[in-house]
């Protein structure tokens, strides 16, 4: 697979098999993200790879405890409000039960830090596919940054007090096998050429 198609044919898995990728492709697909370009080439964007089941079950656990103490306000973002309504409504794992979350986080007060990380998540997410591995976007802790009991157990996975957390992605064999690649028509991000 060349670099286009494993750009227009990459889409969110959130339905993941239990198997976990051996380490090496992991390993790669990291490494995919470590070279993503950074504002100054400053590369100060940490990923933190989890792949530990009581460390996951901890991180969700938390998760849809933070996300039920929240209220949906009119101007809530769409995926905000979702985690919050999920969160209420029963079992909610955010992770998708997916064996892989790579947790991304950068200096506090750093203008580029969520752009910084959007690169590193958008090469591992490429890489992903052209491995033949699913993967999904993950806001969830990035929302629940200020949460002392989050924070905690991220601190304990290696981040830093003077970083926060600005995103993540989950990475495994989708459940149907391949990773669903049909192309899809878009709708948005217009182009205007002069």
């Amino acid at each position: 697979m060349d670099a286009y198609e494993a750009i227009v044919t990459r889409r969110s898995t959130r339905r993941f098999r239990e198997e976990c990728p051996d380490r090496e492709v992991i390993e790669k697909i990291v490494e995919a993200g470590r070279y993503a370009p950074s504002g100054g080439n400053n590369q100060t964007t940490r990923l933190m790879v989890i792949t530990d089941k009581e460390i996951l079950t901890k991180l969700a656990d938390l998760a849809k405890e933070e996300f039920s103490k929240m209220e949906v306000q009119p101007d809530t973002y769409r995926s905000l409000k979702n985690a919050i309504l999920a969160s209420k409504k029963g079992p909610y794992i955010f992770h998708y039960q997916a064996p892989v979350l790579i947790v991304t986080a950068n200096k506090k007060g750093y203008g580029n830090a969520l752009a910084d990380s959007a690169c590193v998540l958008e090469n591992m997410m490429i890489a992903a596919n052209a491995f033949d591995l699913g993967s999904c976007w993950i806001n969830q802790l990035h929302w629940l940054d200020e949460s002392p009991a989050i924070r905690k157990v991220l601190e304990g996975c290696g981040l830093s007090d003077d970083e926060t957390i600005t995103g993540g992605l989950v990475l495994g064999y989708a459940e149907q096998g391949l990773p669903v690649r049909e192309k899809l028509e878009r709708h948005g991000n217009p182009v205007n050429w002069n």
